[in-house]
């Protein structure tokens, strides 16, 4: 109905002046009488048929054979109906130019497949009635009734077959032919309201009522359809069906000149003459017309529907599209957030900021990555099922923004995972640097100051000018006094490299503060090197005075000689016993255990030196008693006295029972870390395998050719739900591997499996069962959309499976091509290279050398499926814009849903074509750029 509206609004215009079809036309003579009531009903019919497309012209007729007698009016009317030029008419009034015009037009109809028997140009001049309306139904035929076929049917079966499925819901209305089936006027309405309900109330028609109901249907055609009046109701009603025989009889003179046979021998029976009834081609006509303005409009509903289809389909894709390019956006700023915190490898001063450090990557590792791995899967996945969606609705491929392609962020993923790599190795490292670098500090402060203390007043002492004043013995007392103390500046030679070695060790690693244990240092060295200068200077001085001196008190200078190792000896035993230890195995803390054995077997030896040394200050004593010297007994060969021997041996004795217990101590620490180790390892030999196991079982099942796509899913979400349920075991696992990094553990000999591993795999499990499920979902969403049975996509795994000989689960392209000759997509090995690069190009867009299973997949679909195109889309709104190459606005909201319209006006670009009305819009660079074929 819209477009015949359309149609109607438009004036016709053939190029000629108007005149040169409006002449006007001679007298004629009547020859025939035909039979009223048969002529009555054809004529108005045709000459209505006729009037409703010459108006278009802007004229009509009134006598339908003398109207055509000089062949104008019926040459525009041909040029009216069948949108073609025919030649220009002849102008003269003569017969010659009227059976020339009517020529034309019966060459015309004749060039469109149309047999015209017996039907000459000059019956028609002359004004035959019977041949006129003979001619007129053979155009009716041909423009209006010919192309109407449903289901491969005859025009006039097809028809038929039309009214019949459109009225069948339709109580009291059963077509089953062109005359009496129509007289009570029902199959008229129920043709009106199965289209246009809102012009006619159906359920208040009376089948007893025929006349009104013709009526009823005539003027609302006329009215509403604009389907003029051809048929007179009082005429249908009034008509009665005779019997076969005699209509056969009737028919068969009706057409007798049509099929070249003599009239004369059969007169036409008086009875069936005088009895009307409908006419086949009148109601023929007349229904046509209800089926082009109906037809019309379907077509425009058909083609909404598809552009409708098309568009939602285009606004999901969309939608998806910005989902992706949202979730992308925010996946890489993470990323690019991340990653410069990895890379940082900037070390802190002290353990606790370090172990503080360490602590903020396990919470990373814990809470912050496994969501975005699952963000990253799900991206990957969403991004799948997006081409394959646009891949099944004939679109151009998903193109994300410059930089956020899935190779993008695989890339900048991979860059996460490169600068994660080592962090935490090098925060353990730094950790062990830094308890190193506390220990040696301390054990610096220790040795130094212990030099310290014995250094303090040396220089003094070294600098004194007492053997100026002195005497002989005096003199020589000092000497001896002064090789004493060589001997114990000797001794401490081991201690002053000892500290510089440390020093050195503390920047080496780096010591946070070694500026000052540097200063330390090198004061110590430098009072060293002074205190030697002063030693050999007062020794020059002595030895000058050496012949001064005589007597020599030989148990005071042997005692000074002993003591003084000896209490070096216990000095230094003193520090070893508190020495600060680090270790890490059971074997380690065995050793020392072992050399602290060793030391304590010295300890005999060492008592025996003590007695030694005591017995020389007895033996002084002895002699002082025994030969009555008197005065001062002090020893001036030593400052070490019995009592500080005594002292630093009973402290000594109490530090080797406090050093047992330590190493004791220690371990039994070692011994607990082991079984941490142990414990470690038991889950993780367990889980390991486990991960290997369940990955063999999904890539197994993916290549499974025993179900359907919808078991494989079925299995897949078992498996699934058993990784999911696995999670406890790997949270269990990563709580041991934080007690271990607590205690410092950095090996374990008991398994092959790191936390990392486990990680890892974990993690590739997870993105291989969601990846294999999206697989599957993918092709359960192609198998449907394209219509692929389930053996035809059994006959697509079972091929790729059986060249596939590596359960890789891609094809190299030799074993490709060797797969589609064996589907019979390619004729033989050396046969189609150039079809067989063409195929190549679309399963294997990046030349990666390998073609998977989802693209082998979509190849096949493609090749054994229908979809919709751009030229199906563009002819859709070529019907909504009434056969216009451009559309406008209000028929888009007129034909569309309101947000699918806007969405057209919004994209489609303005018509640039000839003769555009403003606001025209071009449908045709809209749909094309549907499918990727051009840019808007």
């Amino acid at each position: 109905m819209m477009m015949n509206q359309i149609e109607l609004s438009v004036p016709y215009d053939n190029g000629y002046e108007p005149e040169e079809y409006m002449m006007q036309e001679e007298e004629w003579d009547r020859d025939l009488l035909l039979d009223p009531a048969w002529e009555k009903q054809q004529r108005k019919t045709f000459t209505a048929w006729c009037n409703s497309h010459l108006r278009k012209a802007g004229t009509q007729i009134e006598n339908i054979e003398e109207d055509f007698r000089n062949g104008l009016k019926l040459m525009l009317l041909l040029e009216v109906i069948s949108g073609e030029r025919l030649p220009k008419p002849d102008r003269g009034k003569m017969r010659f130019h009227k059976i020339a015009n009517v020529n034309k037009a019966l060459d015309f109809i004749t060039s469109k497949g149309v047999k015209l028997v017996s039907i000459g140009a000059e019956e028609i001049v002359d004004g035959n009635v019977k041949m006129t309306l003979g001619m007129i139904w053979t155009i009716i035929l041909r423009f209006a009734i010919q192309d109407i076929s449903v289901e491969e049917t005859s025009a006039k079966e097809g028809l038929l077959l039309w009214c019949q499925r459109k009225t069948a819901p339709y109580r009291n209305v059963n077509v089953q032919n062109f005359h009496v089936s129509w007289k009570d006027g029902l199959a008229l309405c129920a043709l009106i309201h199965r289209h246009r309900p809102d012009l006619i109330d159906y359920a208040k028609l009376n089948k007893d009522d025929p006349l009104g109901n013709l009526n009823l249907a005539f003027d609302i055609a006329e009215k509403h359809l604009d389907i003029p009046k051809m048929l007179d109701a009082e005429v249908l009603v009034s008509s009665n069906k005779p019997d076969a025989r005699t209509v056969m009889t009737c028919y068969y003179h009706t057409f007798a000149e049509a099929l070249k046979l003599s009239l004369s021998s059969s007169p036409l029976p008086a009875d069936i003459l005088n009895t009307p009834k409908p006419d086949e081609r009148a109601i023929m006509t007349y229904v046509s017309c209800f089926y082009h303005a109906f037809a019309g409009a379907e077509q425009a509903e058909t083609a909404a529907n598809r552009i409708c289809k098309v568009l939602g389909v285009n606004q999901e894709n969309e939608k998806l599209m910005e989902d992706y390019e949202r979730l992308a956006s925010e996946l890489l700023e993470w990323i690019r957030r991340t990653i410069p915190w990895l890379e940082n490898r900037v070390p802190e001063k002290t353990m606790s900021e370090m172990q503080r450090k360490l602590e903020d990557f396990r919470d990373y590792r814990r809470m912050h990555k496994p969501p975005k791995v699952q963000e990253k899967c799900q991206l990957e996945i969403s991004f799948n099922t997006l081409q394959t969606k646009l891949r099944i609705s004939n679109r151009p491929a998903f193109m994300p923004s410059e930089g956020k392609m899935v190779s993008d962020i695989m890339s900048a993923w991979q860059g996460l995972e490169q600068a994660e790599k080592g962090y935490e190795e090098w925060l353990l490292t730094e950790i062990r640097r830094l308890e190193r670098l506390d220990h040696l500090a301390e054990k610096f402060r220790q040795k130094a100051t212990n030099h310290e203390t014995w250094a303090a007043g040396k220089e003094e002492m070294l600098t004194r000018k007492d053997y100026e004043s002195a005497s002989l013995m005096e003199v020589r007392a000092l000497l001896r006094k002064h090789e004493a103390f060589e001997s114990d500046l000797s001794a401490h030679q081991d201690r002053v490299e000892q500290i510089a070695a440390i020093a050195q060790e503390l920047n080496e690693l780096d010591y946070h503060d070694v500026a000052s244990v540097n200063q330390r240092c090198q004061s110590i060295c430098d009072l060293w090197d002074q205190l030697g200068t002063l030693t050999q200077k007062r020794r020059e001085a002595l030895e000058r005075t050496e012949k001064l001196l005589e007597t020599v008190e030989q148990l005071f200078l042997e005692y000074a000689k002993r003591s003084a190792p000896f209490n070096n000896w216990m000095e230094g035993a003193m520090e070893d016993l508190q020495d600060m230890f680090i270790v890490h195995t059971i074997e380690e803390v065995q050793t020392l255990i072992a050399a602290h054995e060793q030391f304590k077997a010295t300890l005999p030896e060492a008592d025996a030196e003590r007695q030694a040394i005591l017995g020389i200050q007895q033996e002084v004593l002895k002699i002082s008693q025994n030969y009555g010297i008197r005065g001062d007994l002090t020893n001036p060969y030593s400052t070490i006295t019995t009592e500080e021997i005594a002292i630093k041996w009973d402290k000594v004795k109490k530090l080797v029972p406090q050093r047992d217990s330590a190493l004791q101590e220690e371990l039994a620490r070692q011994h607990a870390n082991e079984r941490l180790r142990r414990q470690f390892a038991a889950q993780a030999n367990l889980i390991g395998p486990w991960i290997q196991a369940r990955m063999e079982e999904i890539g197994r099942c993916s290549m499974a050719m025993g179900g359907t796509l919808e078991d494989q899913m079925t299995q897949l979400k078992q498996y699934e739900h058993v990784i999911v349920s696995y999670k406890p075991n790997i949270d269990r696992l990563e709580g041991d591997h934080q007690i271990i990094q607590e205690s410092l553990i950095f090996d374990n000999k008991h398994t092959n499996y790191t936390m990392e591993h486990i990680r890892v795999g974990w993690e590739l499990l997870l993105t291989t069962i969601a990846r294999t499920i999206n697989e599957i979902e993918t092709q359960i969403l192609t198998r449907d959309a394209k219509g692929i049975s389930q053996e035809q996509m059994n006959e697509f795994r079972s091929s790729f499976n059986h060249f596939d000989r590596e359960q890789r689960g891609k094809l190299k392209p030799d074993e490709f091509k060797a797969c589609l000759i064996s589907l019979g997509h390619l004729g033989s090995v050396k046969q189609g290279e150039v079809e067989f690069a063409r195929i190549m190009m679309l399963v294997d867009p990046n030349t990666s050398g390998v073609v998977s299973f989802q693209s082998f997949i979509d190849f096949m679909t493609r090749e054994t499926a229908d979809t919709d195109t751009a030229e199906q889309v563009i002819a859709s709104f070529r019907i909504l814009a009434a056969d216009k190459p451009y559309i406008l606005a209000d028929e888009l909201r007129r034909e569309l849903p309101p947000d699918q319209a806007e969405y057209c006006i919004s994209r489609m670009p303005p018509y640039a074509g000839p003769g555009a009305l403003p606001g025209a819009l071009d449908y045709t660079a809209f749909s094309t750029a549907l499918y990727g074929e051009s840019d808007l």
